[in-house]
């Protein structure tokens, strides 16, 4: 194990029988992450944050499209502003993370780090907006925030630092808060299936579920069948005129009459890409589909000892021509011909860290003017001439992203499972499926549900055991049949919901 580890040649943990052991050398031998001495707290290194910013780059652009402004807020924020709204403070009350000291000092009031910035940036929303010219106000910002965690630090999935984007608008009327907020669901969505070959579900969050102070949220779950876990995305919340009536973010409207905003909160994280690793990387290491792949192509020369130098130069040569030309098409290709390593060590290693394509180069090859295309996700082998190198490679790109995400929505989908009475629904949940279920729409409903389904035994050990919750209300439910009974308490159910224990 620790030679292994050292030089990089493998996992020795089964995804199938002890994931936690595989997802923890999975992003550390493909050099995603590195721990650090503060629990909870980890380095991106560059292989994983190059990720982050194609997903930064693609979402970025489309909300320009939509007239979303980047701007920058501190990372402080005081106790006053924090606790204006009282029930979005107590959704994070147990996050938060205090600043009380300045070198020896007591500070006059303590200070705390962003959980998230609604309390930051609306007091200057209010100085900001005074008429209906001044509305819409769309900003976005991409930053850090802070929230201590203390159940289950995961890389990615739960940490006590992680990035995100988070946007905040403020509009004249409902209508046009409702549109933006599916507008921008829509993203995210395409940023999971689109960019990281991820299927999603959209849908609405029941009371109990949403966002601490807001009027309701939507949002895009994904699931994790080696586990059996659901996994929330990224949200969508219309906040209504609940924040912008405790903070004054008024305006005249066309008529000298005094109306509050409407407004919108939306982030995605970090934990975008922990979902990716954890649904297609397999028992060699990491899977990553071609469009955030930093390294989408490596080609590897087969050079052998007994060869006549003169061979070797041709060969070289030759795969840097075959490099130059992908790099020409956009590709990122890198050439691995460092000496001291043999061929199958170079292999090993490209798959471990998930490179898409890999191209092999041998001496046979220059005699027969082919190439071998080696795909990451099936491990299947080509051989094809070298003047189809350009076009062959452009079509198994998007080949590979579509095969990743066809294969995880055949999986997803076979474990949604339609249930109606309580025992079936324990059933589905203990064999790993996701439950979908009439139900009455009641909080406490919801939190029974929650305590009766309780696992005893976590499925992943780096999370504790938990109950079943709502996953959403899926958009695109059957609508429920008059007399319908909830699954749970047999009340007259009013929609349908997906249910799962979750990370």
């Amino acid at each position: 194990m620790e030679g292994k580890q050292k030089t990089g040649r493998g996992i020795e943990a089964k995804k199938e029988e002890d994931f936690p052991t595989w997802y923890q050398q999975v992003i550390t031998q493909s050099e995603m992450i590195e721990y650090y001495d503060v629990s909870g707290c980890y380095i991106l290194r560059p292989w994983s944050y190059f990720i982050w910013e194609q997903i930064k780059d693609f979402f970025d652009k489309e909300i320009k499209k939509l007239g979303v402004d980047n701007a920058y807020f501190p990372l402080f924020v005081s106790k006053r502003a924090l606790t204006t709204e009282k029930d979005h403070i107590e959704g994070f009350a147990p996050e938060v993370a205090w600043v009380t000291r300045s070198g020896e000092s007591d500070l006059a009031e303590p200070i705390a780090i962003r959980p998230t910035s609604e309390t930051i940036m609306y007091p200057a929303y209010a100085k900001w907006i005074r008429g209906h010219r001044d509305l819409p106000l769309r900003l976005n910002q991409w930053c850090n925030v802070v929230r201590w965690e203390f159940k289950n630090p995961t890389p990615f999935l739960r940490t006590r630092e992680f990035l995100w984007q988070e946007g905040h608008t403020a509009f004249a009327t409902k209508q046009e808060a409702d549109t933006e907020v599916l507008q921008i669901l829509e993203l995210y969505r395409r940023v999971y299936e689109e960019i990281l070959a991820v299927p999603v579900i959209k849908g609405k969050k029941s009371e109990n579920e949403k966002f601490a102070g807001g009027l309701y949220t939507t949002t895009v779950e994904a699931f994790i069948p080696t586990t059996g876990r659901g996994i929330q995305g990224a949200t969508s919340h219309c906040l209504g005129q609940n924040f912008s009536k405790m903070f004054g973010i008024e305006f005249e409207d066309d008529k000298e009459q005094k109306q509050f905003a409407w407004q919108n909160s939306w982030g995605l994280t970090t934990r975008s890409i922990g979902v990716m690793i954890m649904l297609h990387s397999d028992n060699k290491g990491l899977v990553l589909p071609p469009r955030v792949a930093p390294t989408q192509v490596v080609i590897v020369p087969i050079i052998l000892s007994s060869q006549a130098e003169e061979e070797k130069k041709q060969q070289i040569a030759k795969a840097e021509e075959i490099r130059d030309k992908l790099k020409a098409l956009g590709f990122r290709v890198h050439l691995d011909d460092r000496l001291g390593y043999s061929p199958g060590w170079k292999y090993n290693h490209w798959e471990l860290k998930g490179v898409p394509v890999r191209i092999e180069l041998g001496p046979k090859d220059m005699k027969n003017k082919t190439i071998t295309i080696a795909r990451r996700d099936t491990g299947t082998k080509e051989v094809i001439p070298w003047d189809d190198a350009e076009k062959n490679t452009t079509s198994v790109m998007d080949a590979i992203h579509n095969n990743l995400f066809q294969r995880a929505k055949e999986v997803r989908d076979g474990h949604l499972v339609d249930v109606n009475e309580w025992a079936a629904f324990i059933t589905a949940l203990d064999n790993k499926k996701i439950p979908r279920t009439p139900w009455c729409g009641k909080i406490s409903c919801e939190e029974h549900v929650k305590k009766e389904s309780k696992e005893a035994k976590a499925s992943d050990s780096t999370q504790a055991p938990v109950g079943a919750k709502t996953l959403c209300l899926p958009f695109d439910a059957a609508t429920v049949a008059p007399g319908t009974k909830c699954f749970a308490c047999n009340d007259e159910a009013t929609t349908r919901a997906l249910w799962g224990r979750t990370y």
